[in-house]
């Protein structure tokens, strides 16, 4: 079974910057979509970033403030988040989808297919 350990969460001032980390030790990641997702209290669970081969992609209030990326040595993927907002304190969670094909994470997420998620980390940004 497929065990995603997160890392990273915290609490920042506004502008400040968080990298949050996500593994699964003894598998290959590379087999897998890897993504993001924040839920914030009385909002619905919102994609933020996702990485599968060939191809990242970003939600629009994280582009130009966030990047995505895989270390395949380590079965590690980052989200590093620079510029943080208030708006962005949200439960951080990361998800895994196996999947066949590149560019895969729409398709994965249309699909309902990230069957792989790890518990959440909280970010709190704050003054």
């Amino acid at each position: 079974q497929l065990q995603l350990v997160e890392s990273g969460g915290g609490s920042v001032q506004p502008g400040g910057s968080l990298t949050l980390s996500c593994s699964a030790p003894g598998f290959a990641l590379e087999d897998f979509a890897l993504g993001w997702f924040r839920q914030a209290p009385g909002k619905k669970r919102e994609g933020v970033a996702c990485v599968s081969f060939g191809s990242t992609n970003l939600a629009e209030f994280a582009r130009g403030r966030f990047t995505i990326s895989r270390d395949s040595a380590s079965n590690t993927v980052y989200m590093e988040m620079n510029d943080l907002k208030p708006d962005d304190t949200a439960v951080y969670y990361c998800a895994a989808g196996y999947t066949p094909y590149p560019d895969s994470c729409k398709l994965l997420a249309e699909l309902g297919r990230f069957d792989y998620w790890g518990q959440g980390t909280q970010i709190t940004v704050s003054s």
